[in-house]
């Protein structure tokens, strides 16, 4: 099972998360990642697939010099944000209402039932149909049979507590810069939460306190022992995740195929 295919759709109906990402492409993802390490409880909901699953191979991300399968990929950075503490769902957004002041509650739809689902604040980096947006002031810019939101240089939507990120707010269309839209978006939303936060760092022990700082909020200080295990766990990881070649079959788009998801018939 790939991790696509994981999503806890129990999930839903279970409280007031503090954030809610609609979307799970490469800046819903990494806006989740950066959210739940802040200690945020983050949930993301996601319909469909990203198209970056429709590529053959991706060579312009960092930290692969001879390029990555797209899929395999996209279930690398699903699990990435889910193991740093964010929850993620099958689902559709079917309809956004609220306020930053009394909370937001979006209507998802799944396989099985419609229910609500609460957060003090949303993430949007779904594509490219915001129609579930109606009810809200949040400005839009329809360009054909794509909608665009808009946004200040850090990811504010003109609703407070709206905030969106990636391909959606005519960002290039490249991994890389929904990485980084997506991350920056986030640490907009941590800081603007009040959540104490300086950085994401991870440093080795000393760093700070050798010189007399506090660990900053974000921050974390780690013994050289605790660094070696991260590494060894993280190249056993990668070593999993290279060891076999992705299972899922080739995605194309899918007025080409007749699949819903783009599948084509074999992989050469």
């Amino acid at each position: 099972m790939s991790t696509s295919d994981s999503a806890d759709n129990s999930l839903i109906d279970g409280g007031t998360h503090d954030v809610l990402v609609i979307g799970g492409g490469v800046s819903g993802l990494m806006a989740a990642t950066f959210t739940a390490r802040a200690g945020l409880d983050t949930i993301v909901v996601n319909d469909g697939e990203s198209i970056l699953r429709r590529n053959a191979h991706v060579e312009n991300l960092p930290g692969f010099p001879a390029g990555v399968n797209p899929r395999l990929f996209a279930d690398m950075l699903q699990a990435q944000a889910t193991g740093n503490g964010a929850d993620h769902v099958s689902g559709t957004v079917t309809e956004l209402t609220g306020s930053l002041k009394e909370g937001f509650t979006a209507m998802v739809e799944t396989e099985h039932a419609t229910s609500k689902l609460n957060a003090d604040r949303v993430i949007i980096s779904s594509w490219s149909d915001v129609s579930y947006l109606s009810s809200l002031p949040v400005d839009i810019r329809d360009a054909g049979s794509k909608q665009y939101i808009e946004t200040d240089a850090l990811g504010r939507s003109t609703v407070d507590g709206i905030y969106a990120a990636g391909r959606l707010t005519e960002k290039y269309h490249q991994a890389v810069i929904a990485a980084g839209d997506g991350a920056e978006t986030a640490i907009t939303l941590i800081h603007d939460s009040e959540t104490p936060f300086y950085n994401d760092w991870v440093a080795p022990e000393g760093y700070f306190t050798d010189r007399g700082r506090d660990v900053p909020p974000g921050c974390e200080e780690i013994s050289a022992t605790e660094k070696r295990a991260r590494e060894r766990a993280s190249m056993a990881a990668m070593q999993e995740y290279f060891e076999e070649p992705h299972s899922d079959r080739q995605r194309t788009h899918p007025s080409l195929v007749d699949d819903p998801l783009g599948r084509v018939p074999t992989d050469e």
